[in-house]
């Protein structure tokens, strides 16, 4: 198990399965394994070397997935995942982690900017949808929380996709702090993708 986008000291962060060995686990069972495991995602890697992978929620299997990509990419010391939306390019900065991704492989979150933190941190939990609150924080970092209830998830702590998504709406480079205390770094290209990267650690 891995945290992906854990805050300076290592705290918080995303947890994530992933398994290794993807063929040994038959696609009827891989759906089951992951709402078992609970983890908001879980991988399977089904080669190592090429770096294809598939993205499992306990809910759904989705084509593409920020926190998935990255903590896969850190384990795997990889240059590229192949999920099922693309080939997604891994660069490695020190602590950091950044793969890049497409705003439209992201599932269709509702980005709702609020007018504070504080409003942000008061969200209550949809009852369905997709929903990303979001808002600014006097320091220049976005403070956001993540609602992926139809994938059955009730709030993610740490959610990339989104994070995809909100960079190529805010056309800039910021930070995220989403969750308990996660943090996503966002950097949008000048080809239409979004770089997010963040720092991994492993877990027990």
């Amino acid at each position: 198990m891995l945290r992906v986008f854990v805050a300076e000291d290592g705290s918080h962060g995303n947890p994530l399965g992933v398994v290794l060995d993807g063929p040994s686990v038959p696609p009827e069972r891989r759906q089951p394994l992951a709402a078992e495991l609970g983890f908001s995602e879980t991988v399977f890697v089904d080669d190592r070397e090429r770096g294809l992978i598939r993205i499992f929620t306990p809910g759904a299997e989705i084509d593409f997935a920020g926190h998935p990509s990255v903590g896969t990419a850190w384990l795997l010391h990889a240059d590229v995942l192949r999920p099922p939306a693309g080939e997604v390019p891994v660069r490695h900065d020190g602590e950091l982690t950044w793969i890049a991704g497409r705003p439209e492989w992201a599932p269709p979150f509702e980005h709702v900017q609020l007018d504070s933190s504080e409003e942000v941190d008061a969200y209550d939990v949809p009852a369905a949808g997709l929903a990303a609150v979001w808002a600014w924080e006097s320091d220049g970092r976005v403070r956001s929380r993540v609602f992926p209830v139809d994938l059955g998830i009730d709030e993610d702590e740490a959610t990339g996709a989104a994070a995809v998504r909100l960079g190529a709406l805010l056309g800039r480079e910021f930070e995220i702090r989403q969750g308990a205390g996660s943090l996503i770094h966002v950097r949008p290209g000048a080809d239409g993708t979004v770089e997010i990267g963040g720092r991994v650690v492993r877990d027990t």
